[in-house]
């Protein structure tokens, strides 16, 4: 009979020396872990642990009893992985996802622990937003959609254009202190989804995670990934502002998106400049336009045969959005206006799973 899930992890193991190493990390993430000392407990646990470490004493027996794949599922062992013949292979075998060598990865195991007694833990809505040509209003809207979505839940927007005004500016959050990418290039490994959400700068619901004043160095590929798969599992949506030229810093963060939104304005040069960026941009995300209307400006159905993408909204501008901003109150006012009606429309089609088609 299968045991319904819990949020107790399954520790896989009779080595009292690798529990003694395992059974702190999970006090200190505010866990009680269940512990399975032989194949048999582990096969009737594997599948209603919200997450499983198996020690390197039981991985080879319990891969040869072939259970089924499952997330979140990872091997242990003392000291170097290397000094144990076949460890990796058998990790293979029972679908583990990583081999922890401990006790030099407790941290990044701490961390893992820790997300399953997060109660916004889950996987968030992710929106990436780009320009589909200069001034198009992409880190303005990026800011509305963080904003609104933040009255729902926790929402983060993610700064990943360093030529933009930076996103806590828009927000009205460069007076909070809170950590900036500067504070996340020096570490290493997997970061918690909690820690990430209670230490950027927030208000309303809303956070922001961008460069600190005067920082424009360069942002590792590997530190975007990992801070928006955290974003992800601790916000109800995370918006990323994504700069206009596509790079390998970004391709994965696209790919991650449920939603991924190109602001134009349809004249004659932005519709022209959206044409070269979505025949650039990597392929594999839902994308769709959002058109800031000009005068004299190119019919809707025109601009999507053109870049080959769905209108998903019109906006037109709205009176007060600039001083709202220089106020630190953020674009979005108010539930009404063009804006707000343009958030709202975006984050219903984002959370949507059936128009991911």
């Amino acid at each position: 009979m299968d045991l319904p899930r819990t949020a107790s992890p399954l520790f896989a193991t009779a080595d009292p020396a690798l529990l003694d190493v395992l059974q702190p990390l999970a006090a200190g993430a505010g866990v009680t872990a269940v512990v399975a000392g032989d194949v048999g407990e582990a096969l009737r646990r594997w599948s209603t642990a919200p997450l499983v470490v198996v020690g390197a004493d039981l991985v080879a027996a319990l891969a040869a009893a072939a259970p089924a794949r499952r997330e979140h599922a990872h091997v242990a062992t003392l000291g170097e992985a290397w000094q144990h013949d076949d460890l990796f292979r058998s990790a293979v075998a029972v679908g583990a996802t990583s081999v922890v060598e401990l006790p030099r990865s407790s941290g990044w195991l701490s961390e893992e622990l820790a997300d399953l007694v997060d109660p916004h833990a889950g996987r968030g809505v992710v929106i990436g937003v780009v320009g589909g040509s200069g001034g198009a209003g992409a880190t303005t809207l990026a800011c509305a959609l963080g904003q609104a979505a933040g009255r729902a839940g926790p929402a983060l927007v993610v700064d990943a254009d360093t030529h933009g005004p930076g996103v806590d500016r828009v927000l009205g959050l460069d007076d909070l202190g809170g950590i900036h990418w500067d504070d996340l290039r020096v570490g290493a490994g997997r970061l918690s989804a909690a820690s990430l959400r209670e230490a950027v700068p927030r208000r309303h619901g809303v956070g922001a995670l961008t460069w600190a004043t005067g920082d424009t160095a360069t942002l590792p590929a590997s530190t975007l990934q990992e801070a928006v798969a955290a974003a992800q599992r601790g916000h109800g949506a995370v918006v990323v502002d994504l700069p206009r030229g596509p790079s390998g810093c970004v391709e994965e963060v696209v790919g991650r998106c449920d939603l991924l939104l190109v602001v134009v304005r349809p004249s004659l040069a932005g519709v022209a400049s959206a044409v070269r960026l979505a025949a650039a941009w990597p392929r594999g995300a839902r994308a769709g336009l959002v058109l800031r209307r000009v005068p004299r400006a190119i019919a809707p159905d025109e601009v999507a045969a053109a870049v080959g993408l769905p209108v998903l909204a019109e906006m037109g501008d709205q009176r007060g959005v600039e001083e709202a901003v220089e106020l630190g109150l953020g674009p979005l006012r108010s539930a009404r206006g063009p804006l707000a009606r343009a958030v709202a429309v975006l984050l219903a089609e984002a959370a949507d799973p059936a128009r991911a088609a």
